[in-house]
């Protein structure tokens, strides 16, 4: 197949990032809200197995950013898992995927905009989501490159912050290493869920991918930039779990809403919790100012092909990005945060990120060892891994996440069969 994406004539976007800025852009996706909010729900089900969760996570994540990696250098095109599928496998897996990451990540951003509204003013939350969206969407309207030097302040701000919660906590005469004995309460079972809540925090090295039109030399960047996102957010996820758990415990840690707050607390530094939910907030908008990035550049590869409307697919001639993308996501994204409350649905933004990686990995898996394939156990663990954590996943998430999967496919269907009709 061509190793090239088959977007000629289209309008291309410019190639500013280099290794640093893609990197940061990754550490911006997953060093975020997640880390923040999703320990609490993972000590849940798996008390201290939630560190078993996290390495489980950590592995099905190292064989997704193998694959979407060695994908992403064959073909530096925006849009992600829907470009590879489409090349690969064929237009409906495309589509699929691409289906699985705008519906999903589009829940997701409002998640992110709802969360900076409940740490930064709790009363008018949703006010806040939206002024939010609002800016962030006027930021990744300026330029890629606006969007990647934010990037880089937030990282640096929640990155502070998570190293003085560890040391604080493991400085503690409160820390006890005893709590991080796994013990035998949760099953299997609850490690998997545990798993499957902490790779929706893993999740955003995707965002490196997705920007393959918009990174210089993209064939020696993009491989060596998303393990290394990957690997220095484990490295911050691991010790930032280990501290919690070690002066709050698995039931501790479990019963809590703001974790990380709470852990600074039991340590005896009260007077750091402010600056923990400052850290949230940021992290919020680092993670919120990503997705919008990543979800814009999948709607723009989808409306190249005609899957989203036509007009979505054009790129501003002054900041070169693909802006009536970036302000119909931002003006979806603002409705949601207005009006709904979509905490609940971060098990099905989860659900459609795991089919996303698990068409990345099955597309992997059709590249010749002379176009960059990984070693053939990556892209099967990968693959098996993202379908056994997506449905360990809450039935109430499993379903909503394949019926909205069966609406896509149906319309997809439909579109086809009108094509054809008028074709002939």
């Amino acid at each position: 197949m061509a190793g090239t994406p088959t977007n000629a004539g289209q309008p291309s976007l410019e190639r500013r990032l280099g290794l640093t800025d893609a990197v940061v852009i990754g550490l911006g996706a997953m060093i975020g809200a997640g880390i923040f909010a999703a320990l609490a729900p993972a000590a849940h089900v798996a008390g201290s197995g939630l560190l078993l969760g996290l390495a489980l996570a950590a592995v099905v994540a190292y064989c997704n950013a193998t694959s979407s990696a060695r994908l992403a250098a064959r073909y530096p095109a925006s849009g992600g898992t829907y470009v590879y599928g489409r090349e690969r496998l064929g237009d409906f897996w495309g589509y699929l995927a691409g289906w699985a990451f705008v519906v999903g990540k589009t829940a997701s951003c409002a998640a992110m905009a709802l969360t900076v509204g409940s740490y930064v003013w709790p009363g008018q939350a949703h006010a806040i989501a939206v002024a939010a969206v609002v800016a962030l969407t006027a930021v990744n309207y300026a330029g890629v490159r606006k969007s990647a030097w934010l990037t880089r302040v937030i990282v640096a701000v929640v990155l502070a912050v998570l190293v003085s919660v560890v040391a604080a906590c493991l400085t503690s005469g409160e820390a006890d290493t005893a709590r991080l004995a796994i013990g035998s309460d949760a099953g299997f079972g609850g490690v998997l869920q545990a798993a499957g809540l902490l790779f929706f925090a893993f999740a955003g090295y995707a965002r490196i991918a997705t920007l393959g039109e918009e990174v210089r030399d993209p064939a020696r960047t993009i491989p060596l930039a998303v393990p290394l996102a990957l690997g220095i957010t484990l490295a911050v996820y691991a010790a930032v779990a280990v501290a919690a758990l070690a002066v709050l415990g698995g039931t501790g840690l479990s019963e809590t809403a703001a974790p990380l707050a709470d852990a600074v607390r039991a340590a005896g530094l009260p007077g750091l919790a402010p600056v923990v939910r400052f850290g949230a907030a940021v992290a919020a908008l680092g993670s919120l100012l990503a997705l919008i990035l990543g979800v814009s550049r999948t709607t723009l590869a989808m409306a190249r092909d005609r899957h989203l409307p036509g007009v979505l697919a054009a790129v501003h001639p002054r900041f070169k990005v693909p802006h009536r993308a970036e302000l119909a996501v931002g003006c979806v994204v603002a409705m949601l945060a207005a009006t709904v409350d979509v905490r609940g649905a971060i098990g099905f933004s989860s659900f459609g990120v795991l089919v996303y990686y698990a068409v990345a990995n099955a597309a992997a898996w059709t590249l010749a060892p002379a176009e960059g394939r990984p070693p053939r156990i990556v892209p099967l663990l990968g693959a098996a891994g993202c379908l056994v954590l997506a449905f360990a996943l809450p039935v109430s998430s499993v379903v909503a996440g394949v019926a909205v999967l069966a609406v896509g496919a149906a319309a997809y269907g439909v579109r086809r069969a009108v094509a054809a009709r008028r074709a002939s």
